[in-house]
């Protein structure tokens, strides 16, 4: 099936080969941007026409005339027409310069934006003063990609942090953890959902809802100073010109639920609110109080996947008002097999060694839902309001099963003994992001302009009656014996919201002067933000262990806590930011020069509802800092730029990272750190820019960061005795790396390229086993140097495109490569968790046709690339076991297989 997709896009490269009689490009006559679509057309003779390519070109061919009047149109473009002379065997090449209308109605003046076009989106990165790189929605659409999370990761210098259904979810800018990297709507912070961290899961964005997507790669002195690796903007739908409607519908499937089961269970019947919320914390649950059962998933043959989009627009009163609604929604079904290994490691030896092998069978239903609404008041030229609005939702239904085989001391497969289990865990969560903002743009005269912005912006995620049954199998002389785990099963409950409340403005004064310009620039910000965490969970015991059953819900339970299980994550949180800024662009000749300095107070608080043993219930941090940049711009040409950028940046822990929690996950202990610091970070940017043609382009970058006290993700010891994963300050690093992003299109050929290289070298004393003086063996320690964890040394995207305008065609064949990263750094000497290089290989074509009618497919990981996890050292001990007769060991596989998706747009 998958061949029958390159059929199309194969059939076009063949037929570019023809002779041609006339070429030519079309330009906007007072810009010089190309136009792509003009129509270009032998007049009385529109049979022999076509429209201007991707680079603004067009061809006629076989002109059977001597002379010829040649028609050139566009919507908003006077329609010109010209003689000529064809010459009778070679090529006559031109250029057709259309004149633009002025729609001017009273005092306000509507013109149609480019910024989502391929042409509009490369002035945008061309004319800023930041290193920046944006995608606009038209690429955006025909991609193969759905979420915002998926066109990120097209992006130079980005890697994709991924979750356990392979979905991308956060950004890695240049090497830079998620943490390092903020997420703005319409250049503003938002609430997170995250019920520790800072960060905005990407995935839950849907791409359709978007103008563009811009990552600055840089900080000037009015972008907020925690943006190191970048800033994700995510800048949504305008008001159109003129009344618009857009529609889509799509269908499609997951290959792995083709020849596998799907396992479910009906979310809305679950627990919602536990006996602790509803009665108070000195109650006593019974089984009553969670509906006598433990719920049972069902087997069924899932739907195909539908996902459905609609926007409406439109101006009134003269173009004064302008309105957008958009709405999109999606329901998908996702099967997901992983292999996972726990190990340990022996005194006796220094590698790992693989103690438990867990086959995982995943079945995930992912409903999706965005709205958008927004309205844009002009005023007059000089002052305009705009009010947005969006909410974006994800509501996932998942169910794992999870096949155990012990490897300790029982295990003997010959003889058939093994000590084997089962775990089923049902779980529901459900995360959502709200956000309104109201912006207002004000030119008070030629030399003084305000802008200001407020927004509250609301994000949560909850996840009721997430349940754990276990269910032990001994197998004895090839027989099974099955019991139920005497120690009892979970259920947990978990939920949070964060608010955020800001006011900004932004201020210019500008210094007029015949051959040099001074702008004058302040601001400042302010923003309150309040977030609260609950948890609470049951242990379940089974009456009988012995008790026969066909499903789990047919087992009887009695409750083994009565009064809840609570922990240190029923916490409070709240954080104060002020920050004010002063900066200045001087512009002259051909060189644009940016100075500023940000000061950011943080101030930031918790409080604890259950601390563990010892610690204080409240705590927090106070400091300030001062984040200056320098920014050069020089222009010798107007399709060329040279920008080198220095600026300060810092990294501030999350809400919950400094509470002193210590938290028994479902595979590991963690542990929070109030003793953790804030990282400061000086960066350097030189970038060279050019611009062949509108719609091309050349980037190579160069990077240097200095990371002072790096905030990483570490197993550690807390007091010598205890261990588990948490956030330490580690030591000082240099991450540096290089950048090069090339766009060319030759009529309706295109080819997108980047690659990016990254190194970073921290050192950190990592423990190991050895014999000291006396023969004993004890733990040593040695200093181990290694990337950053995350970062990816090599990251390259290679997109081919054909876009054929004249017939309605467009087609991508689009991959991507991201070499090895630390994902855990271990306490051990050689024994970081690793993630192996991945390629992954993506399709899409799209049929347009003249009545606005279009009809799409697209292909997602056609290569059935895998998620494996590694650790880089081998124990020959691990050989007896399934899938670890390798160099490395084994550690996690996670298998998606492909998904196709055909779908309708329609445009009015």
């Amino acid at each position: 099936m998958i061949r029958f997709l390159f059929i199309p896009f194969f059939l076009f490269l063949i037929s570019a080969v023809y002779s041609i009689n006339i070429e030519g490009v079309v330009r906007d006559a007072q810009t010089g941007e190309l136009l792509i679509g003009a129509n270009v057309f032998i007049k009385n003779n529109k049979s022999n026409g076509t429209t201007s390519g991707l680079d603004g070109s067009f061809v006629l061919k076989n002109i059977n005339a001597d002379k010829v009047v040649l028609v050139c149109s566009y919507i908003s473009y006077q329609t010109i027409e010209k003689e000529l002379n064809v010459p009778a065997n070679g090529i006559q090449k031109l250029a057709l310069n259309l004149v633009s209308y002025e729609n001017e109605l009273s005092d306000v003046v509507v013109t149609a934006s480019n910024k989502t076009t391929d042409v509009g989106v490369r002035a945008i990165e061309r004319l800023s003063s930041n290193v920046l790189n944006v995608v606009g929605a038209r690429s955006i659409e025909i991609s193969p990609d759905f979420t915002v999370a998926s066109v990120l990761g097209r992006i130079s210098g980005v890697v994709m942090d991924r979750n356990s259904s392979g979905e991308a979810e956060y950004a890695v800018l240049r090497g830079m953890d998620k943490r390092y990297n903020i997420t703005l709507v319409n250049g503003l912070k938002i609430s997170s959902p995250n019920n520790k961290q800072r960060f905005v899961p990407l995935n839950i964005f849907p791409s359709e809802l978007l103008d563009r997507l811009e990552v600055s790669k840089s900080r000037s002195a009015e972008i907020e100073g925690d943006a190191t690796g970048g800033a994700v903007n995510m800048i949504m739908k305008d008001a159109p010109s003129r009344f618009t409607l857009k529609t889509n519908l799509a269908t499609g499937y997951n290959t792995a639920l083709l020849d596998r089961e799907f396992s479910t269970f009906k979310s809305k019947q679950i627990t919602q609110s536990t006996p602790f919320e509803i009665n108070g914390k000195e109650s006593y649950a019974t089984m009553a109080d969670f509906g006598n059962v433990f719920y049972a998933p069902t087997t069924i043959q899932p739907l195909p996947n539908i996902a459905a989009g609609i926007s409406v627009g439109n101006r009134y009163s003269n173009n004064k008002l302008g309105i957008i609604l958009a709405a999109n929604y999606s329901n998908i079904n996702k099967g997901v097999n992983t292999d996972y290994f726990s190990n340990f490691m022996p005194q006796q030896e220094s590698t790992l060694r693989i103690d438990e092998y867990k086959k995982r069978i995943y079945s995930e239903n992912q409903q999706q839902y965005g709205l958008h609404a927004k309205a844009d008041y002009v005023f007059n030229k000089k002052h305009s309001l705009e009010w947005y609005n969006f909410l974006v939702a994800n509501n996932n239904t998942q169910v794992r099963y999870s096949n155990s085989v012990n490897y300790n001391g029982y295990y003997n497969p010959a003889i058939g003994n093994e000590d084997l289990s089962q775990q089923i865990r049902l779980r529901s969560y459900n995360q959502f992001v709200f956000a309104s903002s109201l912006h207002g743009k004000h030119e008070f005269n030629k030399r003084f302009n305000l802008k200001w912005s407020t927004l509250y912006s609301r994000a949560g995620a909850n996840r009721p009656d997430q349940s754990y049954i276990n269910i032990d199998i001994l197998r004895e002389n090839f027989v099974d014996k099955v019991q139920l785990d005497g120690d009892g099963s979970i259920r947990d409950w978990e939920h949070n919201t964060d608010n955020d409340f800001t006011f900004s403005t932004h201020a210019e004064y500008n210094l007029l002067q015949k051959d040099i310009k001074l702008k004058l620039m302040a601001g400042g910000l302010f923003r309150y933000k309040f977030r609260d965490n609950f948890y609470v969970a049951y242990r379940f015991k089974p009456v009988d262990t012995n008790q026969t059953f066909d499903t789990v819900d047919e087992i009887n339970w009695a409750v083994l806590t009565p009064k809840a299980i609570v922990n240190p994550s029923t916490y409070k949180a709240n954080e104060v930011i002020g920050s004010g800024y002063l900066q200045t662009k001087l512009t002259f000749s051909d060189i644009e020069i940016i100075t500023g300095v940000r000061v950011e107070h943080t101030n930031q608080g918790y409080e604890m509802a259950y601390p563990n043993a010892g610690e204080s219930a409240t705590g927090g941090q106070i400091y300030t800092d001062i984040l200056p940049n320098v920014q050069v711009k020089y222009t010798p040409r107007n399709d060329m730029n040279w920008r080198a950028i220095y600026y300060r940046s810092l990294n501030r822990p999350g809400y919950f990272e400094i509470v002193p929690y210590q938290i028994q996950e479902e595979e590991y202990i963690e542990y929070g750190n109030k003793d953790l610091k804030r990282t400061l970070i000086d960066n350097v940017d030189i970038r060279w820019e050019y611009f062949p043609k509108p719609t091309d382009q050349l980037f190579i970058a160069a990077f240097y960061k200095k990371i002072n006290s790096p905030i990483e993700y570490s197993y550690h010891s807390v007091n010598n005795r205890q261990y588990g994963y948490g956030l330490k300050n580690l030591g000082d690093v240099q991450n540096i790396g290089l950048e090069i992003d090339f766009i060319k299109y030759i009529r309706i050929f295109g080819i997108k390229a980047n690659y990016t290289f990254t190194h970073s070298a921290i050192t950190t004393s990592k423990v190991y086993y050895g014999k000291d003086e006396n023969g004993n063996t004890r733990a040593l320690t040695a200093n181990q140097t290694r990337p950053l964890v995350g970062q990816a040394a090599h990251i390259a995207n290679l997109s081919l495109i054909l876009k054929d305008v004249n017939h309605g065609w467009d087609a991508q064949l689009a991959a991507s490569y991201i070499g090895d990263k630390i994902e855990i750094v271990s306490r051990f000497l050689d024994a970081d968790y690793w993630e192996k290089a991945n390629f992954q290989l993506d399709f899409s074509l799209e049929k347009s046709f003249k009545i606005g009618l279009s009809v799409f497919a697209k292909a997602n990981n056609l290569l059935n690339s895998p998620r494996i996890r590694y650790v880089k050292t081998h124990n020959s001990y691990n050989d007896n076991f399934y899938l670890q007769n390798t160099d490395n060991t084994l550690i996690r596989k996670e298998v998606y297989r492909q998904t196709i998706t055909i779908g309708l747009r329609y445009r009015l």
